[in-house]
């Protein structure tokens, strides 16, 4: 699967760091059902993590593969790819959790840390309360999951946290549902090393469901 080229979709350019999933029928249909005023809850949830499982799926992608030979049950060689070792994911927390699903029945034993970003309610400026990584973080691929960015303050927080502990800034995939021109902006003119990769870059929020099911920065 090719992803879009934002300058061909009708999107603004951002940069070859940000990437975004090629519109398909199935993927505008989960992101018009999302959207939409009239989905149920439970309904939100299904069809959110089924979006949230191509995301990562294509995030995937982005980790580095190193070449393989295997033997078949026939006694057959078969060249074939396998995962570089020292991958992890951190989730942004709360929203972030909600694609630590997906990315467990990708990679079963990957290895998630959290980390804990709270906005003033007067000044909106962004804090870490909490954050907490596997040891060794400073030598892994980082996917850092969060699904909605409206302002990227939380994002832009969370990023300077993983430098804090050595994370080279390319190392970093963000793996992300939704966000705003703004945000992409905000984000990419911060880091502009690391990648992003979302469903759709748009000025309009996913519905009330979204914003409780995921929260918002």
């Amino acid at each position: 699967m090719k992803l879009s080229d934002s300058k061909h979709d009708g999107v603004e350019d951002f940069g070859e760091n940000l990437k975004v999933l090629p519109t398909s029928d199935q993927i505008k249909e989960l992101q018009t059902i999302l959207r939409d005023r009239n989905t149920t809850r439970s309904d939100f949830k299904f069809y959110a993590d089924r979006l949230i499982r191509l995301v990562i799926e294509e995030s995937l992608n982005q980790l580095p593969f190193s070449k393989c030979v295997v033997t078949t049950p026939t006694g057959a060689s078969y060249q074939g790819l396998k995962y570089q070792k020292g991958n992890c994911g951190v989730s942004i927390v709360r929203s972030g959790e909600a694609m630590e699903q997906g990315l467990r029945d990708c990679c079963r034993s990957i290895r998630i840390g959290k980390i804990l970003v709270e906005s003033d309610a007067d000044t909106h400026e962004a804090r870490v309360v909490y954050a907490r990584f596997p040891e060794d973080i400073s030598r892994r691929k980082v996917l850092l999951m969060y699904p909605i960015m409206s302002t990227g303050n939380t994002v832009i927080k969370a990023v300077a946290v993983l430098k804090e502990h050595n994370v080279a800034e390319e190392n970093i995939i963000l793996s992300n549902l939704f966000c705003t021109p703004f945000a992409a902006k905000s984000v990419m003119a911060a880091y502009p090393q690391m990648q992003i990769l979302t469903s759709e870059v748009h000025h309009v929020a996913p519905n009330h469901f979204g914003q409780k099911y995921f929260g918002t920065d």
